[in-house]
């Protein structure tokens, strides 16, 4: 049943084909507007829109037309071109140009048949033609194309905004897990007598597979460790938090680098063979093809003495008091990919005033647009040209600069640092007690 006013048919019914296989909530054709400034061909487009059930309005010309378009959405555009004031030309721009979230189809009517017309009328946004007279069945076929068209964009449109709010809700699940992985380095700044350690850890995205840490080893010892695990995101941070209950507990009983002694006293476990028990453990219990680099160490303040294995991480920086810094370690393999493979430690000796930084592949392998690694050169050259700056302030410096050089573009990788340094007195600002 239908209602009359003012030449606008207020009321929708089904009748064709197109229409009635269309779900209620995804019609595509509600509202058609009809612009020509002939009145006989306006009154011809009316009948047969209320003959197949459209509701309607009707403009005099692309102007008219312009401001219903501006007041409420219209499906179906069937525009004369050539009018006065505005043709259908102008009007087709300016449709186009109108903000909105639904796309209306449009049909041009002209007597012109030129290809460089069609082209033209094209490149302005027209999306189908009719040459006057106007054939009914060949409109209502072009109705019909254009139900169709448009339905396929309201459901692809329906989906993305189901799309949208899957991503707003992952995106919210990945900020708290952002927030957990950072938990997981429970200090960003220790001070132990004379000794200092900091630690950064930046994922690329919400959450990567950087981890640093340290832990009591027992008779004044520092237990610590820089790891990166293989790939990005949730996959790496999920690994990231499992190997952090292995490494950062004071617990013997628990820490896989710590041991008893003799006297059931904890102390750390040689590095080396720390490191040989995760790869088993990666390769035995953990059913992933992941795996991970790892620098891990303890450092005895008694002595001066560092011990550590390196499995694959980068070489670690030493800067000595007078400023001279040099990298030191051999690699040795990765964790997780080769089963029984062996690892060997190496020592050092700090004096007061030297540091050891221990830091992921993301610092060094940093990239310029020009396609030039940072680099352990750039490393070294920020090291020497920061070596009066410690702690947290280092690494915002550090940051500072991998952004510069990489022109203000993503580091491409997570990045991540234990900064150690040996002081000669206790006290220090910003220090925190351990």
């Amino acid at each position: 049943m239908m209602r009359k006013g003012s030449g606008v048919t207020i009321a929708r019914i089904k009748t064709e084909e197109a229409v009635e296989q269309v779900p209620e909530a995804l019609r595509a054709i509600n509202s058609v507007l009809l612009v020509d400034d002939s009145r006989a061909q306006l009154t011809l487009l009316s009948a047969m829109m209320r003959r197949w059930g459209y509701s309607y309005k009707t403009a005099a010309s692309g102007a008219e037309a312009l401001e219903i378009c501006r007041e409420e959405r219209i499906d179906l555009v069937i525009s004369d071109w050539m009018m006065p004031e505005m043709d259908g030309l102008a009007f087709c721009k300016a449709f186009r140009a109108l903000p909105s979230e639904h796309y209306g189809y449009f049909i041009l009517v002209t007597s012109k048949n030129e290809k460089q017309d069609i082209a033209t009328g094209l490149d302005v946004g027209a999306d189908e033609f009719l040459t006057k007279p106007v054939n009914p069945d060949e409109l209502r076929a072009r109705i019909n194309a254009a139900e169709r068209i448009l339905v396929m964009q309201r459901r692809l449109n329906a989906q993305m905004a189901q799309l949208r709010k899957l991503y707003e809700k992952l995106d919210q699940d990945l900020i708290e897990a952002r927030k957990l992985q950072q938990s997981l380095v429970r200090e960003r700044h220790v001070r132990q007598g004379p000794v200092a350690l900091s630690f950064l850890l930046e994922p690329s995205g919400h959450v990567g597979g950087d981890l640093v840490g340290w832990f009591n080893a027992g008779s004044g010892r520092i237990g610590f460790f820089s790891l990166d695990v293989s790939g990005h995101g949730v996959p790496s941070a999920l690994l990231t938090t499992r190997l952090a209950g292995m490494l950062t507990t004071d617990n013997p009983d628990h820490n896989i680098a710590l041991m008893r002694d003799d006297a059931g006293q904890t102390c750390p476990r040689p590095p080396e063979k720390a490191a040989a028990l995760l790869n088993e453990a990666m390769l035995d219990s953990m059913e992933t093809d992941l795996y991970f680099t790892i620098a891990l160490g303890h450092f005895e303040p008694a002595t001066g003495q560092v011990t550590m294995v390196q499995a694959g991480h980068p070489n670690p920086a030493v800067q000595r008091a007078d400023g001279q810094v040099e990298f030191i370690g051999e690699g040795g393999l990765p964790i997780g990919l080769i089963p029984g493979a062996s690892y060997t430690s190496f020592s050092l000796t700090l004096a007061p005033g030297d540091r050891l930084f221990v830091f992921s592949d993301g610092i060094t392998e940093a990239t310029a647009t020009s396609g030039e690694l940072f680099g352990e050169d750039g490393l070294s050259q920020h090291l020497t040209q920061q070596a009066a700056t410690s702690g947290e302030a280092y690494f915002d410096t550090l940051l500072q600069e991998l952004e510069r050089f990489c022109d203000g573009d993503d580091f491409g990788d997570d990045v991540s640092a234990v900064l150690l340094e040996v002081r000669a007195e206790a006290s220090g600002k910003g220090s925190k007690s351990g």
